[in-house]
C-alpha cells in the first residue's frame, strides 16, 4: 500500500532520530566539550551523535539510489540535529514525569539485537566498528522506551481516527491503493559479455538457438531452464517470481508484457545477453478493496495524527527549554 503524506526526507530522519541503532550514545557521552552541537538544558548533543545519524541515514538513501547536493546535505545535516535535540527534550520530560523501564524490557531489546547477528562476537564487532559499547546500546533502548511511555501516556488514549475519516481517506487517495499490472515469469538466459564481439555473441545466440528448436519440438520450458540457462533462476526452473514494470531491463520488460499467459518469446537480447521468456501468469490492475485494508489505514492515519500531536508537544517543550545550537557547517 502506497500510503504517504509526507516529504521522504522528514521520514527518513524522523525515523531514523528515534530508532536508529547507528544513533546510540552512552549517558558518559553527554559531557559537555568543544565537540559538542548544541546542549539541551544543559545536556550536549555531540557531533559523534550527529555523524552517527548522518552516516545511517546517506546509508539508506545510497542503498535507495538516492544522491544528495551540497546544499541538500547541509539541510539535512540541520533537520537531523533538530530530531535529535526533539529526542533530547522528550527523553528529559520522560524523566520529569518520572517514567521508568524495567531491566527486564532492556533485557528483551537486547536479545532481540542479538538475534540479528549470527553470534554475540559478531554484535560486539559490529558495534566496535561503529565505536559503541553495550552500555551505551543499554542506555539508547531505555531512551527509546521512555520516549515511547511518554507518548502512550499522553496520546495513546486521546488520539483516536473516526471510520467515516478512515473511508474518506481510501475514496480521496484512490491511486494509493491501487496494484499494478503484474506477471509471473520465467527464461533461459545464455550470457553474453556487453563488450563482446560479434563471434562470441553470434556463439551464444546460436546456443540459444538450439534451446528454441528443441522447444518448438515440444520440450518442457522449466526443464531446459535448469539445463541450458545460466541465470541463477536455472535451479527453479527459470522462474522469475512476480514483477512489475519498471523492475526489469527495457527489452525484457517490452518483450515480456507483450506475451499473454503460456506464451513464449522470440530470442530477447539485452545487456545481460539472450532470454528466451515463458509467461506463466498475468494479474490485472487491480485496486485493493476497502474491506481488507481499512484496519491497517486506520491505524496508519492514527500514528500520523499522534506524530502530528507530538511535533506540537515538542514545540511546547522547547518554548520552556534552553536550546543552544552550535552547528556551523
Amino acid at each position: 500500500m502506497q500510503v504517504t503524506c509526507r516529504k521522504w526526507l522528514l521520514v527518513v530522519l524522523t525515523t531514523l532520530a528515534l530508532v536508529s541503532v547507528a544513533s546510540l550514545l552512552a549517558a558518559a557521552e553527554k559531557g559537555v566539550s568543544k565537540d559538542d552541537v548544541a546542549l539541551v538544558n544543559g545536556s550536549a548533543i555531540t557531533r559523534a551523535e550527529l555523524d552517527r545519524l548522518m552516516a545511517s541515514v546517506q546509508g539508506r538513501l545510497s542503498r535507495a539510489g538516492k544522491g544528495l547536493s551540497g546544499s541538500q546535505l547541509t539541510e539535512m545535516k540541520k533537520q537531523a540535529l533538530e530530531n535529535l535535540i526533539d529526542r533530547e527534550l522528550l527523553y528529559q520530560e520522560s524523566q520529569r514525569q518520572g517514567i521508568k523501564v524495567e531491566e527486564a524490557v532492556i533485557n528483551e531489546e537486547i536479545d532481540a539485537l542479538k538475534k540479528r547477528f549470527p553470534s554475540e562476537a559478531e554484535m560486539r564487532k559490529s558495534l566496535a566498528r561503529m565505536k559503541l559499547s553495550e552500555t551505551a546500546m543499554r542506555f539508547q533502548f531505555s531512551e527509546e522506551r521512555a520516549i515511547q511511555q511518554l507518548i502512550d501516556k499522553e496520546f495513546g488514549q486521546k488520539v483516536n481516527v473516526a471510520d467515516k475519516d478512515v473511508k474518506a481517506y481510501y475514496d480521496k487517495y484512490p491511486d494509493f491503493f491501487k496494484q499494478p499490472e503484474q506477471l509471473h515469469a520465467r527464461h533461459i538466459l545464455i550470457k553474453v559479455d556487453p563488450g563482446a564481439d560479434e563471434t562470441a555473441k553470434a556463439e551464444a545466440r546460436r546456443r540459444l538457438e538450439n534451446v528454441q528448436q528443441k522447444l518448438h519440438k515440444g520440450g518442457d520450458f522449466a526443464a531446459l531452464a535448469k539445463e541450458f540457462s545460466q541465470c541463477p533462476s536455472s535451479a527453479n526452473g527459470g522462474n522469475l517470481g512476480p514483477f512489475k514494470r519498471g523492475e526489469m531491463v527495457k527489452p525484457f520488460e517490452e518483450a515480456t508484457f507483450a506475451l499473454k499467459p503460456g506464451e513464449v518469446s522470440d530470442i530477447v537480447e539485452t545487456k545481460f545477453g539472450y532470454h528466451l521468456i515463458e509467461v506463466t501468469d498475468k494479474q490485472p490492475e487491480t485496486t485493493i478493496p476497502y474491506e481488507d485494508v481499512k484496519d491497517r489505514l486506520k491505524q496508519y492515519l492514527r500514528q500520523e495524527e499522534i506524530q502530528k500531536e507530538v511535533g506540537l508537544y515538542v514545540e511546547k517543550l522547547k518554548e520552556k527549554a534552553n536550546v543552544e545550537r552550535f552547528l556551523t557547517e
